[in-house]
This record gives C-alpha cells, sequence and structure tokens, in this order.
C-alpha cells in the first residue's frame, strides 16, 4: 500500500472512530469499540472502500499506535470528541511531561492553563521529541514542562493511553514552565 492511501485510509478511520461515527451510521460502544466488519462495510456504503488488509496495514504501522485491536473490534486510542470510556485506569506520571503547541495559544495558556478543548483530555507527552512533533503540526513548536509529579501529589488524576499518551483533564497555568524565549 503506498504511503498516500495509507495517509487517506488512516485519517478516515480516525475521523469516523474520533469524532463523527454518526456520519456513516456507527454506533460505537461505550468503550468506543466498533466491530471491524461493521466499520468497513459502513465506509464502502458512504462511498470510501478499504480492505481489511489495508486496515491491518494502517494499525500495524502508525508511528503513533492511534488505533487499537481487540478480536474482531477496532477503536481509535485516544483523541475522541464524542464520548467514550476508554477503560484507563488511574496511572503515576513521571516527574515531568511535555505538550506541544505554538505561540499563538501561549497567552490563552498562560491565563487558563491546559484545557482538553474539543476532547475528553489534555494529551500530553512523555518526551520533548514526541511534544515538539505534536507541536509542529500546527506551525513553529513550543514545547512546554509541565510538573506532573507535583500535579499527582496533588490530587489531579492521570492515565496512560495504549499507544503512551498522558491524558488529564486539565493543567493548570501553575504546573507549566515555559521556554525562556516565550
Amino acid at each position: 500500500m503506498d504511503e498516500r492511501r495509507t495517509v487517506k485510509v488512516s485519517k478516515y478511520i480516525a475521523k469516523h472512530l474520533r469524532h463523527q461515527p454518526e456520519r456513516i451510521g456507527l454506533s460505537l460502544d461505550e468503550g468506543g469499540w466498533v466491530e471491524i466488519d461493521t466499520l468497513i462495510a459502513a465506509a464502502a456504503a458512504h462511498g470510501f472502500r478499504f480492505t481489511r488488509q489495508e486496515l491491518d496495514h494502517v494499525v500495524a504501522t502508525n508511528d503513533k499506535r492511534r488505533f487499537a485491536i481487540e478480536g474482531s473490534r477496532i477503536r481509535a486510542s485516544q483523541g475522541h470528541s464524542v464520548e467514550v470510556d476508554l477503560g484507563l485506569p488511574p496511572a503515576t506520571p513521571p516527574p515531568y511531561l511535555y505538550h506541544g503547541t505554538v505561540a499563538a495559544h501561549l497567552e490563552a495558556i498562560r491565563t487558563e492553563g491546559l484545557r482538553p478543548m474539543n476532547r475528553h483530555a489534555v494529551h500530553l507527552s512523555a518526551d520533548r521529541e514526541t511534544a515538539t512533533r505534536v507541536g509542529a503540526r500546527r506551525g513553529r513548536p513550543v514545547v512546554l514542562s509541565v510538573d506532573s509529579g507535583t500535579m499527582h501529589r496533588d490530587g489531579h488524576v492521570f492515565h496512560v493511553s495504549a499507544n503512551g499518551v498522558w491524558l488529564t483533564d486539565v493543567v493548570p497555568p501553575g504546573y507549566l514552565r515555559f521556554p525562556e524565549s516565550h
């Protein structure tokens, strides 16, 4: 499968498992799961055909491990804007986590902290490199350090998704460290 096709199939699946399942007639269960055959049939019925082999290729080669397969079911690992319960147990975070953003968002972040916006949780990375890649999707990246160890001791709950993304409800501004140049 060529790279363009892989990206196209991946984006289509992500859109419908994370944000708009109803658009193609899907009903996700409470954990965000749907039968793979149901997903493939719904996509085909709405004019976007892909095979099980293409889906397996997308899941296996996605560098961010965006999708999880369990038996005959598939779900997005995180990033939903539709209501799902990923069933992730609370986890103790490392002392620091990182968040990639762009300079245009810094003023609001300094005032309000990090909020989930249209998602269910704030997404944090375990390393600066990943946070840099995340921020770079929207322009010149700025990486913020999150004092996650102190947040956890102060009662904030963290979860870690199947693909290593750390999730929390909100990061108040006092737990953020901004780069010197910003």
